[in-house]
């Protein structure tokens, strides 16, 4: 194994305190990972948000392989293969109703900018070229390519990359700790924040806005639960001016939530659902845009040798990327693993809830298996008492994630009640030491 760190420029990584003190992963199975000298670290928060069934699992590590051995490639423009339209006709089986059709991405970020271009598309298709603008929300996150960034409302994504994409507007967030600081689930205040929406329907004109992108549940930021009633109100505003709803799934889907989608945890249903991640368990770059049956339908006219929508990627349903996401959806399956976290929400709800009280802790935020634990900053110092925490989980053997003063658990679904006491008791026992 190299001991040479310098060549590689790692991403959203602080690389000069990385390689001084390198956290290396060398194997990983079910709950855990090890490093090369043979640590055992346990998993709280599914690779990335993304390895939902938990490492190393059969099924897939087979589809896999014997996928590599039949068909390593296959041509996605005027070609295909048969596994891309079995993994469609399997997902929309589980998407809420009405979503179902399937656009094949590589990535969260790849499939962001892909809905955003179809609804664009939609609008021009049907005659109403004038909605160009999209709107997003203050503190999203929707991956890090040029589309997404606009409509994504994280500071530090933005600041950088100029003017980024035009006619791009936002929402405001809805983190309200006055009113919902330690919050079971969904807050109660707060429905009234989509109504925001009508405040840029009246500076811009619906005839203007193309499409609304919000996740339903704002993971990256820090874990931000909708308020009960919000999502409706937001859809029903969109449905009222004739502007598509996006939501962003990338983080929510595949049993995050407790429901396949966070739409059905919510009840309710967008034009366009973007998701990645856990649709392969991680194991092979894929993302996906599922769209309702009249959005793809506008699209399908004109003479029958053009191409109807000029977008897509070379590894657009890669069959090896397939074949892993058909051995995720039988893992799913044959475990339970999508509703899974619905019954041990409570359990988790009341572990992370124990934090409260101890030092520096000032909210707590919680749906299905996903936390988050908001940490008051180091004057002068923001996201260091969070990466301090996160360092100090990493030497006792438990890997978390921080974003800014948050930490963000988001554990495999296979989690036992065992494995969220360690990590609970771990982050008590940071949080109790930290300065």
């Amino acid at each position: 194994m190299t001991t040479d760190l310098d060549a590689y420029w790692m991403p959203f990584t602080a690389n000069r305190q990385f390689k001084k003190a390198p956290r290396l992963l060398s194997k990983a199975s079910g709950m855990h990972f090890w490093t090369p000298e043979g640590r055992e670290v346990l998993d709280g928060i599914a690779g990335l948000w993304c390895v939902n069934a938990g490492h190393a699992r059969p099924k897939i590590v087979e589809a896999i392989r014997a996928q590599a051995l039949e068909l390593d490639f296959a041509p996605p423009f005027n070609m295909a293969h048969p596994k891309a339209f079995e993994l469609a006709e399997r997902l929309v089986e589980l998407t809420p109703a009405g979503l179902n059709k399937v656009f094949y991405t590589n990535s969260g970020s790849e499939s962001v900018d892909t809905a955003l271009k179809m609804a664009l598309a939609y609008h021009r298709v049907r005659g109403e070229g004038s909605r160009t603008r999209l709107i997003g929300r203050e503190r999203g996150y929707h991956g890090v390519n040029f589309g997404g960034i606009s409509v994504g409302g994280m500071v530090a994504n933005r600041k950088m990359f100029g003017s980024l994409l035009t006619g791009v507007d936002h929402i405001r967030h809805t983190h309200d700790p006055v009113r919902n600081a330690f919050s079971i689930g969904q807050p109660q205040h707060g429905a009234e924040l989509a109504d925001d929406l009508e405040r840029l329907v009246a500076l811009h004109d619906a005839s203007t806005i193309a499409a609304v992108i919000v996740e339903p549940v704002a993971g990256s930021t820090g874990v931000l639960l909708p308020p009960q009633g919000y999502l409706e109100r937001l859809r029903a505003i969109c449905d009222k001016h004739g502007i598509l709803l996006i939501f962003d799934e990338v983080i929510t889907g595949f049993g995050r939530t407790g429901a396949p989608f966070a739409a059905q945890r919510f009840g309710v249903t967008p034009d366009l659902m973007t998701v990645a991640k856990g649709l392969t368990n991680g194991c092979v770059p894929m993302g996906a845009v599922f769209a309702k049956q009249h959005v793809h339908d506008v699209f399908m006219n004109g003479p029958e040798h053009l191409i109807e929508f000029f977008h897509g990627y070379t590894y657009s349903g890669h069959p090896l990327a397939c074949a892993a996401a058909l051995g995720t959806l039988d893992t799913y399956a044959e475990e339970g693993l999508l509703t899974r976290a619905a019954e041990m929400e409570a359990y988790f709800a009341d572990a992370l809830h124990s934090l409260k009280g101890l030092p520096h802790v000032i909210d707590i935020r919680n749906i299905g298996l996903v936390g988050g634990i908001e940490l008051a900053p180091i004057d002068g110092a923001p996201g260091k008492r969070a990466f301090d925490i996160f360092l100090e989980c990493w030497e006792r053997g438990v890997l978390i994630r921080t974003t800014g003063d948050t930490v963000a658990l988001s554990p495999p679904l296979i989690i036992a009640k065992t494995h969220v006491d360690q990590i609970v008791g771990t982050l008590s026992d940071a949080l109790k030491r930290a300065g």
